[in-house]
């Protein structure tokens, strides 16, 4: 038995991996409107499998034909006059509506001059062919009521019917809806996620997807290294099949340091919603202005990673009237006051907290044993306490400790600090950077001497000390350096680390080590009044 699948591209592909998996009966259109679909598809440079020669024998379709189904993102189902007479169709269709269910194929069934209500009730061919079926196998059979309920299923389905139609208009139509959802592919994200199936309902709750009345913004808010990106990523992946067109711009901040400009992600917002489309992006104002001419009439999903900046929102998504109705706009961002001002509302800005502690526990697992954790349980809490659910924390520590021996396990959770120094910096220096001077000074103090005390309290010690902390404690919550729990200010220790060592480097005012006021003191008090220090250090 002979198959085959044809593509321009076929050699640059998974062999066994294709767009569109073709089911239809031979006898009546392989050589006419087959073919001609098959001519548009490979023109389109879209792969497909075809059962090429249907030497068939027996009900049972073969292991190959199953996996090509299975490994197809369409299935293209050509209802002809004589389908439902193949049992060999039949298992056919049954098998590409049970991938719908389980793989999220995605069918479309094309009506060739035949009603889908003769399809749906089994009228005209298709009730005489279904009388031979229960003849045959009878009529309680499962095989029977297995494929009725695929017929009825897969005519409920949105299509296409061709009775006196022009057929090359309709293949147009097919190969173009085709062609616009394969050209957008998943964004590659880590595999098996934790943590992640409850936050993906409560997102797709809050992006209210069954509602194309509206176009819809909402903002994924929380610190460096919280699992926003990922979270961002999961949830493009899950829902980027539901839209027209649709653009992932990846860590808008670190492109725009780089050798891009607004111009250059503009771009590349356009080549992936637009695919095929020779735009001239000449300036951000042009951008602009083709991003509002060739958008506002398509169903978008764009997803803006990292965005710090309201020049940047403004030059990507600036205004909801710039794209069709349906469209989602996801902004993924450490500000939270950046969001309020592009008047999205608190319902839709979606704080990304810690794991809980199982999930954490499962998280540190992962990175940190090859199998089965094997090590005290103690030791695994304490490096749980010290992240305290933050992934990256998790991470870092968890790749730190891998194949390491118990003994390793402890001396290392007495320099946890000197583990994480060049993480933490990396991923939080250019948050406190981006601070006013106000809040700088804020940052510090919580971070060295305030973490854990009332927040009515520090906004008090702070007031008496000349600083503003009402704005100033406000903007640290906002920029996600700071959290607010039970009345009272914590900041994370990656956070903390980076803040310590920024007072070491470049504000060596602050002491709150120990050694630091012993080395204070012994070049001063024993220099010049000849003070014990011990004494001094317990006044």
């Amino acid at each position: 038995m002979a198959s085959s699948a044809a593509s321009p591209s076929s050699s640059s592909k998974c062999k066994k991996n294709y767009d569109v998996f073709l089911s239809f009966r031979g006898t009546d259109v392989r050589n006419n409107f087959l073919s001609h679909l098959e001519t548009a598809l490979y023109q389109k440079n879209i792969s497909y499998y075809i059962d090429s020669k249907e030497m068939r024998k027996g009900d049972q379709i073969r292991p190959a034909l199953t996996k090509a189904i299975e490994e197809s993102q369409f299935a293209i189902i050509i209802f002809s006059e004589n389908y439902a007479s193949s049992s060999w169709c039949l298992e056919e269709l049954a098998k590409i509506m049970e991938c719908k269910t389980q793989k999220d194929l995605i069918v479309l069934p094309v009506f060739y001059k035949v009603e889908p209500r003769e399809v749906r009730w089994g009228r005209g061919s298709y009730g005489r062919d279904m009388a031979k079926h229960e003849s045959d196998f009878g009529k309680d059979s499962h095989k029977v009521k297995r494929w009725k309920k695929a017929l009825f299923d897969a005519s409920e389905l949105s299509g296409w019917t061709l009775n006196d139609e022009v057929e090359a208009e309709l293949i147009k139509e097919i190969v173009s809806k085709i062609s616009m959802q394969i050209d957008q592919r998943p964004v590659h994200a880590a595999e098996h996620l934790i943590g992640i199936h409850l936050r993906l309902i409560e997102l797709n709750s809050m992006l209210k997807l069954g509602s194309d009345e509206d176009v819809r913004m909402i903002g994924l808010w929380g610190p460096g290294g919280i699992g926003k990106t990922t979270l961002g990523l999961a949830l493009y992946n899950n829902i980027y099949r539901q839209f027209e067109g649709s653009c992932f711009l990846a860590d808008v901040c670190k492109a725009l340091e780089g050798p891009k400009d607004l111009v250059a992600l503009q771009k590349q917002l356009l080549f992936d919603i637009l695919p095929g489309r020779r735009l001239v992006v000449s300036n951000v104002h042009k951008g602009i202005s083709l991003m509002q001419n060739n958008l506002y009439h398509k169903k978008v999903l764009l997803v803006l990673d990292n965005v710090t900046d309201r020049s940047q929102l403004d030059a990507l998504a600036g205004n909801l009237e710039w794209f069709g109705a349906g469209s989602r706009i996801i902004f993924i961002t450490r500000d939270k006051h950046l969001l309020i001002s592009c008047r999205i509302d608190e319902d839709y800005i979606y704080e990304v907290k810690p794991l809980k502690k199982c999930d954490a526990f499962d998280f540190l697992c992962r990175h940190a044993f090859s199998s089965n954790n094997s090590r005290r349980r103690d030791l695994v809490d304490k490096v749980l306490h010290y992240a305290n659910g933050h992934p990256l924390t998790l991470k870092e520590l968890g790749c730190y400790l891998y194949r390491r021996s118990e003994c390793e396990w402890e001396s290392s959770l007495r320099i946890l600090t000197t583990i994480l120094k060049k993480t933490s910096i990396d991923t939080f220096k250019w948050s406190y950077d981006g601070l006013d001077d106000n809040a700088k000074e804020i940052c510090l103090d919580i971070a060295c001497f305030f973490t854990g005390y009332s927040k009515e309290y520090i906004v008090k010690v702070l007031d008496s000390c000349d600083f503003e902390p009402t704005i100033g404690v406000k903007v640290l919550v906002e920029k996600s350096l700071v959290t607010e729990e039970r009345e009272t200010l914590q900041i994370c220790n990656m956070i903390q680390l980076m803040a310590m060592d920024s007072v070491r480097q470049e504000h060596p005012s602050r002491l709150w080590l120990l050694d630091d006021f012993r080395n204070v003191l012994s070049g001063h008090l024993v220099r010049f009044v000849g003070v014990d220090i011990d004494f001094a250090l317990t006044i």
